[in-house]
């Protein structure tokens, strides 16, 4: 009875988790993988992030799985591990559900790629709105732009909605290419409109609880948020669009841990199923992740050294970043998985947190794709220094115009001193750190080199 207690449990505790195994037993280096440890403590010292979470997966276990640092910046604030720290993964949304809802249904056959947006939301409505496709949403090719501010012009969920309905193209669809949250919206909507069910609730039954992904879901509840990592607060989403269309957007809201993902990740490497439970059909799961357009497939996006993929990943090597600090990138040809969780838009303490997180990232899958020890894909000659070791730019202060005459220094009186006094204050103003919001400041250039900023792209 004991024993079959303890199997019994055994068995309970590794429900939707994937084994872990040695980095010898899969064809992998630890002296390697020890780089992995090196570059995500330095983005910590650098004060990139609080705290990380890191999972490495190779023929279907875990190799590497480690929390680093703590939730936040406080003294007492919790440790971080891969099973229990839930991130907000912001645009790793766009692949984990949305993209995922819409190739379960293009797997059921209901939702063919070259099917007009407007068959199933007749509210998107306006000039070449009626030739955007499925296909164009997926490839980011739909000429929708990039975003909108919606947390200005709506106050509901329902009127951001019309918002994005509505929004004019600023491209004919197919002729440009736009990284757009917009989009994944849109889609996201197509899903609800054919599965007759919010979004949340479709990728909940037909994906999360089938894989049991427990700690994967929009809108985390009160029973888990001292276990969420803090963005702009503990358990809220932290894209503003997100917020004001209620949580649930097909661009962004998705919270989950690096284990969640894992068994994800490992469900896509084995063509669309995991532990006898399949999500989709091994040949969708090929369609949805080869090259389609440029450097994206249908959803995700190809590993060409872009975006925190590195240098050594495969050529069908696949993935997507999120603008909090995650990533995670998936490399058919090694059999093998790379998923990095941090909150880096938590009140950052580096200058320049996004270079921090795109070094740390494109690392972490570099040291990954070296540690194979396979002969016909083992890399022998290591690189000599590894980004984080550079740090090129991490704290580099604010670009201020100079003179290109210099004077010499000369001791000013005490009417002069006085005078200079508020523009001496003003010039140690601007060399504190900026925050994760802020645009480079424009206070030293001359009025008619101020332009506006152009709306932030989140990924």
């Amino acid at each position: 009875m004991i024993l079959l207690l303890a199997a019994t449990l055994a068995l309970g505790d590794t429900v939707g988790r994937l084994p872990v195994r040695t980095p010898e037993s899969v064809g992998m280096s630890p002296d390697r993988l020890e780089i992995i440890d090196r570059v995500v403590r330095e983005g910590m010292r650098a004060g990139g992030y609080p705290g990380a979470a890191v999972v490495i997966g190779r023929q279907g276990a875990a190799v590497w799985r480690k929390g680093f640092g703590t939730l936040g910046w406080a003294f007492e604030s919790p440790a971080v591990t891969a099973d229990q720290t839930i991130y907000d993964l912001a645009s790793l949304t766009k692949v984990v559900a949305t993209t995922t809802a819409a190739m379960i249904l293009y797997d059921e056959g209901r939702l063919p790629l070259d099917a007009k947006v407007t068959d199933y939301l007749p509210g998107f409505v306006g000039r070449w709105k009626d030739e955007v496709t499925i296909r164009h949403l997926l490839t980011h090719r739909s000429g929708l732009p990039a975003g909108r501010e919606l947390w200005r012009v709506a106050r509901t969920p329902d009127e951001a909605k019309e918002s994005v309905l509505t929004t004019k193209l600023r491209y004919h669809p197919g002729r440009a290419y736009i990284y757009s949250d917009l989009g994944a919206d849109v889609l996201g909507w197509v899903v609800e409109a054919i599965a007759g069910q919010p979004l949340d609730v479709f990728v909940r039954n037909r994906v999360f609880d089938p894989l049991g992904m427990h700690n994967t879901f929009f809108l985390p509840p009160d029973s888990v948020r001292d276990r969420v990592a803090p963005t702009i607060g503990q358990g809220l989403v932290h894209d503003e669009n997100a917020q004001t269309l209620g949580g649930v957007a097909g661009h962004a809201g998705l919270f989950s841990t690096a284990d969640d993902l894992a068994v994800f990740a490992q469900m896509m490497l084995d063509g669309g199923i995991y532990h006898g439970t399949r999500i989709v059909s091994d040949s969708t799961v090929r369609l949805f992740t080869q090259r389609a357009a440029g450097s994206r497939a249908l959803g995700w996006e190809m590993a060409d050294g872009r975006h925190g993929a590195g240098e050594y990943l495969g050529a069908s090597a696949y993935g997507h970043v999120g603008f909090t600090g995650t990533s995670l990138w998936i490399d058919p040809q090694r059999d093998m998985f790379v998923i990095l969780l941090t909150n880096r838009v938590h009140l950052a303490r580096v200058r320049r947190p996004s270079t921090v997180i795109a070094d740390i990232r494109a690392d972490l899958a570099d040291a990954a794709a070296l540690a194979v020890t396979d002969d016909d894909l083992r890399i022998t000659t290591m690189p000599a220094s590894f980004r984080a070791d550079r740090a090129v730019n991490w704290n580099k202060p604010l670009r201020v115009r100079r003179s290109r005459h210099k004077r010499p220094p000369t001791r000013p009186t005490a009417s002069k001193a006085k005078v200079k006094a508020p523009a001496a204050k003003a010039a140690g103003a601007s060399a504190k750190p900026r925050s994760t919001t802020a645009v480079k400041s424009t206070k030293s250039r001359p009025a008619k080199a101020v332009k506006k900023a152009p709306a932030k792209r989140k990924r």
